[in-house]
């Protein structure tokens, strides 16, 4: 009954998790021309309603009343503040997830779409991984509290569509990457971080180390790309079954060539180390994006290469308010 009011065609959208890496990116996106006439785009953080909290999100989502909302909000964290916090990490996300897609029911939002994370992905498995492999097995064991409170989404969502019909889905991002991460060096992910420790050991003349073989390999997705498809996500996509959102597998680069596209971006010239008594992590978690290009087969990823450098510059251009 909540959209009775308005005139067809006119969308409210609530993007929680909006202050993040991918909120900021879709932000950036929808101002520089991307939203449409009759769009009204909110995006809240955590200054502004508490998720973990049923009757906080409950009032943020009667007070914004969104037609549409695009779920980014999560407790995240790195490799190895994961490993140690499996229980928080359940906790919050489970609390946040139902709080989240409880409230968007409750004032009758059309669509949700949600993040998914490609560590949901079974440890287990043959390559490349797919939308249909999500439950076939334990997902890794370092984050399994992160990992199984991601997969609930997607139970959730069908579950919503069953009992409700209600359209609820999700995106399973890549490796995202660009301005306004979290480039912290314990706690980040491997490319901010290593843009932090490139930084770093460039103001100091010391040498670069990065953490493990470098041997492992991933696929990034630059934030503002990612940004662009969520918003076709959000208009255009009407399965409940989730979406790989991703660059294709002959775009994987391993992480030493991640720490090389770094250091040629930031101009470093020190030595470059690798620290093999750290963890690798995974070592492949190769997803297919056949069933995107099946959608948008002309959809033009930003050049890894160039994406780093517009990181970097971004990064260096605004150390001092970075997250790290």
């Amino acid at each position: 009954a909540a959209n009775m009011g308005e005139p067809q065609g006119s969308m409210r959208i609530l993007v929680t998790g909006g202050s993040g890496l991918v909120g900021r990116a879709i932000q950036k996106v929808v101002a520089d021309g991307a939203g449409l006439p009759g769009e009204d785009w909110v995006f809240v953080s955590s200054k502004d309603a508490d998720l973990t909290d049923a009757a906080e999100t409950q009032a943020l989502f009667e007070k914004v009343r969104p037609t549409h909302v695009i779920h980014l909000a999560a407790m995240v964290g790195g490799l190895f503040r994961n490993i140690k916090y499996n229980l928080d990490f359940w906790r919050k996300n489970v609390h946040i997830n139902d709080n989240v897609l409880h409230s968007a029911f409750e004032v009758g939002a059309r669509k949700v779409v949600s993040c998914l994370s490609t560590c949901i992905f079974p440890d287990k498995t043959t390559y490349p991984i797919d939308e249909t492999m999500i439950h076939n097995g334990p997902p890794h064991s370092s984050n399994f509290g992160y990992s199984y409170a991601k997969r609930m989404i997607d139970v959730q969502n069908r579950a919503y569509f069953q009992q409700h019909g209600c359209t609820f889905t999700a995106v399973i991002p890549t490796n995202v990457f660009g301005p306004h991460d979290n480039f912290n060096i314990e706690d980040g992910h491997v490319l901010p971080g290593l843009i932090h420790k490139v930084h770093l050991a460039k103001s100091s003349g010391s040498a670069l180390t990065v953490w493990g073989t470098g041997k492992p390999r991933r696929q990034f997705i630059y934030s503002l790309d990612l940004a662009q498809l969520f918003i076709w996500v959000l208009r255009e996509y009407s399965e409940v079954d989730p979406i790989i959102l991703s660059v294709g597998e002959e775009d994987e680069v391993s992480i030493q060539e991640a720490a090389e596209a770094v250091v040629e971006a930031m101009d470093f010239h020190g030595e470059v180390t690798f620290d093999t008594t750290k963890s690798d992590g995974q070592f492949k978690k190769t997803a297919s994006n056949r069933k995107l290009r099946a959608y948008l087969p002309d959809f033009r990823f930003t050049p890894f290469k160039q994406a780093v450098k517009e990181t970097c510059a971004w990064f260096t251009d605004n150390y001092e308010q970075a997250r790290k």
